[in-house]
């Protein structure tokens, strides 16, 4: 322990002396959401400025805090570029003063491999040093690999980072570290409405005892763990470890005993949750935060048996084509791990995968289902990928349907009030004759 806490306090540094490290063109890559090393961007952006250093690539997935690297003017200091959008980023990339890079969740860290090349930096918030020289990655392991292809690695240290299992960052291998003792970002659940507990209820009926989860972010995938409460020998097999999952492990339906493989655990790649889930995982051995070219990857996901992939979705057409990532020409979320679970749940065996969503928006006067995507709207999850569909109004499973059946089923579970229109749109596209 001596030996660590001697090259632990070499290689602490101010933010300052960090941001001194960076070079005009640096190429640099944070793991995700939570873990963004918010005091070393901080010190960035007021060096970058003060120096005139500038074109540097920030890349991260899920932005979660409004930092002053991301203020209008900085973009030719900083560059941010988004492997997911959030609130936090969404008008920077609308404007052109950030970006966004489309891809699969779990192929992220192959696009770094093989397409974008190592890094110069590599940069994160971390949860304090053990007793042997080791740093969690916390709340998210999800691009920590491309660390060990970085030119230079820098850590923030922050003690409201949760320790988790699975990943870890020795003091070796680092170029140097700074603390920072602000809180970490916490994000409440959002309201379960009585929609989301319609949906959630019949997802639940379908998913059988010893099911693996991978539940997605928002109302309905909190609905759907709520009313699984009474089920048995649950496992989890997900991206995003999120607040409702604490709570079947409290009521004892998570045990993760009948999963084929990681049995006894729960395997994800990131959450973003309450303070309660993070004490939650906390030095919690049940837990165990991997990559996401792993935890991602269909063929892991499929070897485990009865995978239920729940996530939400923007719209969806005729056709059977779903939009979960762009409001029209916008970027607004990103496809994350959609069609990763997707596939890995098709491949599995009794795997199932749902897509839901309301019916409507906009208080009841703009319906979610269209005759097809709105305009400059991106397909996140072809037709071909789709299993069910679930509304307010019922559940569809569109797998062997013809593309006339789907879209009477399609239609079927849309707002009663769009469902006349909607059906004269089908005949005039040829779908329904």
């Amino acid at each position: 322990m001596d030996t660590w806490n001697r090259i632990y306090e070499k290689k602490k540094m101010l933010p300052q002396e960090i941001a001194a490290q960076f070079k005009t063109g640096n190429i640099c890559v944070s793991n995700g959401q939570v873990t963004e090393p918010v005091g070393i961007l901080s010190a960035l952006a007021a060096y970058a400025t003060a120096n005139k250093i500038t074109d540097i690539y920030h890349y991260i997935l899920l932005p979660l805090r409004n930092q002053s690297y991301m203020a209008a003017g900085m973009e030719k200091y900083i560059r941010h570029v988004s492997h997911f959008v959030s609130a936090f980023d969404r008008e920077a990339i609308w404007q052109g003063r950030a970006d966004y890079l489309p891809a699969n969740y779990s192929q992220v860290p192959l696009v770094w491999k093989e397409i974008l090349g190592a890094p110069d930096i590599f940069y994160a918030t971390v949860s304090p040093m053990d007793k042997h020289g080791y740093f969690s990655c916390g709340t998210a392991a999800d691009l920590s690999d491309i660390r060990k292809r970085a030119k230079k690695i820098f850590l923030e240290v922050n003690p409201t980072m949760p320790r988790t299992f699975g990943s870890f960052i020795h003091i070796t291998e680092i170029d140097g570290l700074m603390e920072n003792n602000t809180p970490i970002t916490e994000v409440a659940s959002p309201p379960i409405t009585d929609d989301d507990l319609k949906i959630g209820g019949m997802i639940a009926d379908m998913i059988p005892d010893g099911a693996t989860l991978q539940l997605g972010i928002g109302g309905i995938p909190n609905a759907v763990a709520k009313a699984l409460s009474s089920k048995k020998d649950l496992g989890i097999h997900s991206e995003m470890f999120c607040d409702s999952m604490v709570d079947l492990y409290r009521t004892g339906a998570i045990t993760n005993e009948r999963k084929k493989i990681h049995p006894g655990k729960s395997v994800v790649t990131f959450t973003f949750a309450s303070r309660g889930t993070y004490d939650f995982i906390d030095d919690n051995p049940a837990v165990e935060f991997l990559p996401v070219d792993y935890v991602n990857d269909p063929r892991i996901i499929a070897q485990n048996d009865n995978v239920i992939s729940i996530n939400s979705c923007m719209e969806v057409d005729l056709f059977g084509q779903v939009c979960s990532e762009t409001m029209g020409m916008m970027n607004y979320s990103g496809v994350g791990g959609q069609v990763d679970f997707i596939r890995g749940a098709a491949a599995s065996k009794g795997g199932k995968s749902f897509l839901a969503f309301k019916s409507s928006a906009k208080k009841g006067s703009l319906s979610k289902i269209k005759p097809i995507l709105t305009e400059g709207s991106c397909v996140s999850t072809t037709r071909n990928d789709v299993d069910y569909l679930v509304t307010e109004f019922g559940v569809v499973r569109l797998k062997g349907m013809t593309c006339s059946q789907r879209a009477k089923a399609i239609i079927s579970i849309a707002h009663p009030a769009f469902r006349e229109e909607l059906t004269t749109a089908a005949k005039k596209m040829h779908l329904i004759i």
